[in-house]
């Protein structure tokens, strides 16, 4: 803090409100960090070193001339930079739930707090406030969301919350599967669930095990897979995909045809025929074309 003068000043002092800091050279504040910087004919200035908050208010310079003293005020505004001071920890809950966040943060100028989804589809924006509310919350509002802290004094403090959202089994991809007789034939199922499903597969009313009747099942993550080595007749027919978790269950029914059976009220056979019949129509409209 600087107090110009001059040569008409006999005395000087500093002061915090009513407190002598500094008298001339003579140090009147028991403070080591308030140190005098300049003092000259024409400059009397001191530092504070390491300011906190604490050191906010007016200070004042004093000075004595040989007709009456005069003052100079000046008021020291303490800036302090945004810190997240307590942040909810991460959260599980199940889908339909109601989840609250709290963000709370100080600084000088108080800061702004502000909430973002951090979602795959990009930052969305959530709240301004210290306290994000989602009610009756859905699966797409899972995952990470920020918290940041703004006043401009320096940059914000960022902190980040997860929001895992447990939602039932549905079985998004089944499709049915052709395989000739002592070929390879493989079902599979995916099925969306948090926690991850647990998948079985049965054959009308009977459970499949891998290793039973040269057959393997195979469960990764949001996949299962069911695998003829050797297709035989009796492999051919309807399988079903159970889809679990402590949420509840879904199923699918997939069925493994062979040659000549009818899917879907087409025959395969059929199928065959008439992709080559679209093939070499196609051909020979290329052929004349050109």
């Amino acid at each position: 803090m600087e107090c110009t003068i001059d040569d008409r000043v006999t005395r000087v002092a500093w002061l915090n409100r009513s407190t002598i800091l500094y008298a001339g050279n003579d140090k009147w504040s028991i403070d080591p960090r308030v140190i005098i910087l300049v003092n000259t004919p024409t400059q009397y200035s001191i530092m504070i070193q390491n300011v906190d908050v604490y050191d906010e208010g007016p200070y004042t310079c004093s000075v004595q001339t040989d007709n009456h003293p005069k003052t100079s005020r000046v008021h020291l505004i303490v800036q302090v930079p945004p810190q997240i001071m307590n942040i909810s920890s991460d959260v599980t809950v199940n889908e339909g739930s109601s989840v609250t966040l709290l963000c709370l943060a100080i600084g000088r100028p108080e800061p702004t707090v502000t909430w973002r989804h951090l979602s795959v589809k990009g930052q969305g924006f959530v709240s301004e406030d210290e306290y994000l509310e989602i009610s009756d919350i859905k699966r797409d509002q899972s995952g990470e969301y920020e918290c940041s802290a703004l006043n401009d004094v320096a940059a914000p403090d960022v902190r980040k919350v997860k929001i895992t959202v447990n939602y039932p089994p549905y079985i998004s991809k089944a499709k049915n599967t052709g395989a000739s007789v002592g070929q390879k034939g493989v079902l599979s199922c995916e099925a969306s669930a948090v926690p991850v499903a647990d998948f079985q597969w049965f054959k009308e009313d009977a459970r499949l095990a891998t290793g039973l009747d040269g057959v393997r099942i195979e469960n990764k993550g949001h996949m299962s897979t069911l695998t003829f080595f050797n297709v035989s007749e009796k492999d051919y027919g309807n399988y079903t995909c159970v889809a679990t978790n402590k949420l509840g269950n879904t199923n699918a029914s997939i069925t493994l045809y062979g040659p000549g059976a009818v899917i879907d009220g087409v025959n395969s056979a059929s199928r065959a025929l008439a992709c080559l019949w679209l093939s070499g129509t196609l051909f020979a409209h290329f052929f004349i074309k050109f």
